[in-house]
């Protein structure tokens, strides 16, 4: 169980992360709005995975990403920024498809992504990935990568070899139905994979797209009922509702200014992964995640100009 006024025990490794799933490119649209009536979109990096790497290296911990990209102008872009980040790129495989993309509208509230998909699901399990698995603390994973084949057998198996090894398993059940190929039911493939996971931080549209309408404590049930440890389901404005299966916490939002939620909870598990890792008890992770999600929700893109974690401890008097 986790406790939250204790810290998390890791054995000691050389990397503390390893996310492991998707890393593309992010159109967002230069103007507010829910139709693609918008006539400039910017490039930015992105892919959640990704993203959190990106974000726990900025706050101070040793991260790992795990991707495939293609033999592209655009995967050369990705690799190019992470290597700008002084980022290991040994895991990032380039492969014989074109780079995956989103196409989103900025926005205030949810954005709608539309989805290009090509490299990403490429992703094999290799000699490389193996050796990384053994190295990290935490793994981390999303929806994405299980969406598709051969990408998903690589993340089962980095499920099985990481559980064998006491690696804490991490998802993002960020489910989306436009993922997933024709006439496959993913709800009911993704209920045999939230038994596997230690900590899942779904959010309220997350929720609702994988059990129907319901109110915030039903919907935390239902994944501590699936054998998840510990949840963590995101409320916007509304801060979050966190359960450990015996004791539930409502955190208030910290943001107070919205530019582009894009990549905000990537932010959120940046914050709470950078906390774990430095020793912070559980509860205090949360509130961390809390903080560096309302930093960035002041900022356009997913990843952005992040200080070190113990910066926000003032600056949100955590």
């Amino acid at each position: 169980m986790f406790d939250f006024e204790h810290s998390v025990e890791f054995k000691e490794k050389d990397l503390d992360l390893l996310t492991v799933g998707e890393l593309l490119v992010d159109m967002i649209s230069g103007d507010y709005g829910d139709t693609l009536e918008n006539g400039t979109y910017h490039r930015y990096f992105g892919g959640s995975p990704a993203n959190i790497a990106m974000n726990t290296k900025k706050l101070g911990i040793r991260p790992l990403v795990a991707s495939a990209v293609g033999e592209d102008g655009l995967g050369q872009f990705l690799v190019e920024h992470l290597n700008r980040a002084e980022m290991d790129t040994s895991c990032v495989q380039r492969v014989n498809e074109s780079t995956s993309l989103v196409v989103v509208n900025k926005s205030q509230s949810t954005p709608i992504p539309i989805f290009y998909r090509g490299a990403d699901y490429r992703l094999g399990f290799t000699e490389e990935l193996r050796a990384a698995l053994h190295r990290t603390k935490i793994v981390h994973f999303s929806c994405w990568p299980l969406s598709r084949q051969p990408v998903r057998s690589a993340v089962e198996q980095v499920i099985q070899e990481a559980r064998q090894n006491g690696t804490l398993v991490c998802f993002d059940p960020n489910y989306h139905p436009a993922l997933w190929e024709e006439g496959e039911d993913g709800v009911q493939y993704l209920k045999t994979i939230l038994p596997l996971v230690d900590i899942a931080k779904p959010s309220e549209d997350d929720a609702e797209r994988l059990f129907g309408k319901d109110t915030p404590e039903n919907q935390l049930q239902k994944f501590l009922d699936l054998g998840v440890k510990l949840v963590i389901l995101t409320l916007g404005k509304d801060g979050a509702l966190v359960s450990n299966g015996q004791e539930t916490l409502q955190f208030d939002t910290l943001a107070t200014e919205v530019t582009d939620t894009t990549g905000a909870g990537d932010a959120y598990w940046s914050g709470f992964y950078a906390a774990l890792v430095k020793g912070y008890p559980v509860g205090k992770a949360l509130e961390f995640g809390l903080a560096v999600s309302a930093y960035k929700l002041q900022y356009t893109g997913a990843v952005v100009d992040l200080p070190l974690l113990e910066t926000f401890k003032t600056k949100y008097q955590l």
